[in-house]
């Protein structure tokens, strides 16, 4: 049986880079072929600041927003999250989707392609693995680290990759897949 794997897009401000470079991920993660690919955009799911009456363990979900990303973050064996850097910190909208569920992302492991500025978005992927070691997930050490994404598109927004991306993407891969099956014996 085939893992699944899904990209999420963790920026939803408008104008943003997210979905080219999660686009060109997935599409370099299925030519990869260890994984069945999802590309999850954040911005889909209208996620409010936390909401819901009941901590997220209890899996007591009111809201139709909350069931439909629970549905979505379940299905899954593994992520990879296309995180921007704010302010050296990870996106609002990545921690709040994060804490909205709980069981649906332990003992799964996770993967970070940050971008920013100089730092690429390191700082951002740096404080994201201690949110996700709380949710018992497990991040892979290697990474895509993006430069200045916006210098890296074509005239159509398409993200241009270069060896270092590539290469750097397909160490991730290759240590997620075999966390995922290795820790699809814990779920």
């Amino acid at each position: 049986m085939t893992l699944k794997l899904q990209i999420i897009i963790c920026s939803t401000r408008p104008g943003r880079i997210g979905p080219s470079v999660a686009q060109w991920f997935h599409e370099f993660a299925r030519e990869h072929g260890r994984f069945d690919c999802e590309l999850v955009d954040l911005a889909d799911f209208n996620l409010p600041v936390y909401d819901e009456p009941n901590h997220p363990r209890l899996q007591k979900y009111e809201h139709e927003h909350t069931k439909a990303w629970s549905a979505s973050v379940a299905r899954a064996d593994a992520y990879v999250f296309v995180i921007p850097e704010y302010n050296f910190c990870p996106p609002p909208s990545f921690m709040n989707a994060v804490n909205y569920v709980y069981n649906e992302w332990n003992y799964k492991p996770c993967g970070f392609v940050s971008y920013g500025g100089a730092s690429g978005g390191l700082r951002s992927a740096q404080l994201a693995k201690q949110l996700v070691n709380t949710v018992k997930m497990m991040p892979m050490v290697e990474g895509v680290m993006v430069q200045m994404p916006w210098e890296l598109l074509d005239d159509n927004r398409v993200f241009m990759a270069g060896d270092h991306h590539t290469g750097s993407a397909g160490a991730m891969l290759e240590e997620l897949a075999k966390w995922a099956q290795a820790l699809k014996t814990l779920r």
